[in-house]
C-alpha cells in the first residue's frame, strides 16, 4: 500500500479544511475504509459534528466524541481513554493504549465494535452534558 508515501505528503500539506478533504488524500482502498469508518460513526452518532481536530476527522458531540486517521499500517481510532477501557475485552485482540486503537489493515475493521464504542461515547458526553448544565 502507498499509504507511507501519501501520509508523509498529507504532512507537507495545508491542514485539510473537512473530512472530505482529509479522506481524498489518500489511495483507493485506504479511502474506502476510512469512509466507511466515517459513515458507521456517523449512524452510532447521527447528532455528532464533523470537524478536523489534530489533523484528523473528528466527531464532536458536546466536545469531542472520537476521530479517526489513517497510517502506514493501520487505521487509527481514538474514542479517549473511557472508550478504550470499557471495550479492553472487545479490544483485546488489536494494539491499543490509554485512548487508542490501531487497526492493522491486515485484518478485517470490526465496524460493529466501532458502533458500540460511538454510542457509547455519545451517552458519556451526553450525560457530562447533562451534569455541566445542572452545576449552573
Amino acid at each position: 500500500m502507498q499509504v507511507n508515501l501519501v501520509h508523509a505528503q498529507m504532512k507537507s500539506n495545508p491542514i485539510p479544511k473537512d473530512i472530505d478533504q482529509y479522506i481524498a488524500i489518500f489511495p483507493d482502498e485506504i479511502r474506502e475504509l476510512l469512509q466507511k469508518v466515517r459513515t458507521t460513526i456517523g449512524k452510532a452518532a447521527p447528532d455528532a459534528e464533523e470537524a478536523i481536530k489534530y489533523r484528523m476527522p473528528t466527531f464532536t458531540l458536546k466536545g469531542n466524541l472520537v476521530h479517526f486517521a489513517a497510517f502506514k499500517n493501520h487505521i487509527g481510532f481514538y474514542p479517549t481513554s473511557s472508550g478504550v477501557a470499557n471495550f479492553q475485552k472487545e479490544l483485546s485482540s488489536y494494539p491499543t493504549s490509554k485512548g487508542a486503537v490501531q487497526f492493522p489493515y491486515t485484518q478485517l475493521v470490526p465496524f460493529e465494535l466501532i458502533t458500540q464504542i460511538v454510542k457509547f461515547r455519545v451517552l458519556e458526553n451526553l450525560q457530562r452534558g447533562e451534569a455541566k448544565h445542572k452545576k449552573h
